[in-house]
Formats: structure tokens, sequence, C-alpha cells
């Protein structure tokens, strides 16, 4: 404690040293206080991508959705507000395999320069979901591999690694951090995988077969031996033909379809339309390409993820435990 009645204590005389050392040519040179910088900024294209950079990186980045929660990405229209998002960026991370398909007209517009890191890289394998021809609802087939890798938690363990690489590398003052936020993020993957795998293993393979709005579990479907047929493709951008529809319905009927589903992204009055007419039951609702909104059941990709297998593999006639 500096005494009152010696005002050139040691303690003193430091401090004015310190003040001292501010000032030059009667400029008082004071240091920058650290909220004076701008914060560390990752924008995200979409939800899902968004919340697994957020389980990677250290709460002190600011990580910026620009396809929010509950909204289709295939369809979204980019505004002015988010060009002046991606432009104040370090990092901008996207899903890649041309899921976005906006995104490049976006980043000419915005000028951004930054680290783009494509989660799903040029190497995921197209052979990771089925050929286009096993879906018998779909009047056109599909050029290049289907974009929703998150589906399948064996290529997301890869494009985690691949994104924490890349943050490590814009922020190595946070690699420690990173390192084990992801360790710590694969290892919950894998447990998840393990129950996934439990569930579905409890319905005959001849009868793990679902319909959905669009085309987005094939990866599911692969990587747990579900058949996936959609009246829609991998992009909700077209409607699908009546004649599709019809021959969707006939299919059903004869192969006694048992799961049929409605997503948090698309119009429900499609697979309402296409129960009703096969003698089919809605088995709840699957979150596709999009989070719910917080405090939802997939508010979180992990949570996404546990949803949509559980939800699956009870209408398929397994028994999960809560």
């Amino acid at each position: 404690m500096i005494s009152m009645s010696q005002p050139f204590s040691s303690a003193r005389r430091a401090g004015l040293r310190a003040l001292g050392a501010g000032v030059w040519g009667g400029v008082v040179v004071l240091p920058t206080p650290l909220w004076a910088a701008p914060p560390a900024r990752l924008v995200a294209s979409f939800s899902i991508v968004a919340d697994v950079c957020r389980e990677l990186l250290p709460p002190e980045v600011e990580v910026i959705t620009l396809v929010s929660a509950n909204a289709d990405a295939h369809v979204f229209e980019p505004s002015a507000a988010d060009g002046r998002r991606l432009a104040q960026a370090d990092v901008v991370v996207i899903n890649g395999l041309g899921f976005e398909g906006w995104m490049t007209r976006l980043i000419q517009v915005s000028g951004y320069k930054g680290l783009l890191v494509v989660a799903a890289g040029e190497e995921t394998p197209a052979s990771a979901t089925a050929p286009a021809h096993r879906h018998g609802a779909h009047d056109h087939g599909h050029a290049g591999p289907d974009p929703h890798i998150w589906q399948d938690l064996g290529l997301m363990r890869v494009a985690i690694g691949r994104i924490a690489a890349a943050l490590i590398a814009r922020w190595p003052a946070q690699a420690g951090a990173i390192t084990q936020r992801r360790d710590a993020y694969l290892v919950r993957l894998s447990q998840l995988d393990q129950h996934v795998r439990a569930w579905l293993a409890q319905v005959p393979r001849e009868q793990r077969r679902a319909i959905t709005s669009h085309d987005a579990f094939g990866r599911f479907g692969a990587a747990y031996g579900v058949e996936f047929l959609a009246p829609q493709g991998w992009s909700t951008h077209s409607e699908p033909s009546a004649a599709a529809v019809g021959r969707l319905i006939r299919q059903i009927r004869q192969q006694r379809i048992r799961a049929l589903f409605v997503e948090n992204i698309s119009d429900r009055r499609l697979i309402q339309r296409i129960a009703q007419e096969s003698g089919a039951q809605v088995g709840g609702t699957l979150y596709s390409d999009a989070l719910s909104a917080p405090g939802g059941p997939a508010d979180t990709y992990l949570r996404l993820f546990e949803h949509n297998a559980r939800t699956i593999a009870q209408a398929l006639g397994a028994t999960v435990s809560p």
C-alpha cells in the first residue's frame, strides 16, 4: 500500500517513471486497449458448417452464419449485407461440391481476398453415395459427387480435420486450443456413430427403405445401409414432375415402404400428398440441410445427426432408448 505521507515512495516513483516513458514530445502515448482491435471473425456459409467451426474455435472468435437455421441454402439469395460480412471476414468456410452455388459470385462482389476453407475438399469420394439411378422417382441424373457430406460421420471426421488445420494455419497462437477441441469433438462423433449403427442393426436390411422430400440422405444411406428415395434431386431448386411423383407412389405401394419423412427446409405438402395417396405414414421431421432454431431438437450438428438417426431408426421399427 502507498502511504500518503511519503509522496515519493519507491512505488510512486516507479509509477512516475512508467508514465514518463509514455511521454514524447509533449504527447502522452497510452497503450492501446485490447478491445480496440476488431475481433477475429469467421464467416460460415450455412448453419451446420458454422456449428462445426464454433466447436473448434475458442469463444473469442466471432462466427457468423450466412444461411441461418431452418433455411434452405439451395435457394439462398445473398444480400448486400452478406457481401459486407464477407469483406470483413478473416476466414470463410464453406461446404463445397457445388452446395453453395451462389458463393463464387458473392466472393467476387464482396472483394474478399482472405482464406477460403472448403470443408469437403476436392478428394471427397463420389462413391460415398449410390449411383443416381437408384432414385426411381427422378427424371434426371446428377453430375458430380453428392454435396451432403455431413450425412456421413466418417466424411465429417475428415472435413473437421481439414477445417481445424486451416484454422490453426490462420491463428497459430490458438493451435493448442483448436487441437484439443478437435480431438474432443472427434471422440463425440465416434461415440454417436456407434449408437447409430447399433440402432439400425435392429432393422433387417431389406426393410431399410425411406422416403424424404429431396435427395439429401444418400450419404447417410451409404454409410448405414439405408435406401432413400426422393421426388426431388440433390437440390430443392426444381419441382418434381407429376410422372415422377406417380412412380414414387407406386414404388411405395409395391415395396411396402414404411418410413416417410418431411424435412425442416422443404414444403410439407408434397410429402403429405404422397403419404395420403400411397397409404404410408409420415414418420417425423428430418433436419436435412440446416440446423433447427436454438433450443430445438437439432440446434447443433451432433444433435441434428442424432435426431435424424433416431427418427429414421424408430420409423423403421428399431427400439431406441431415450
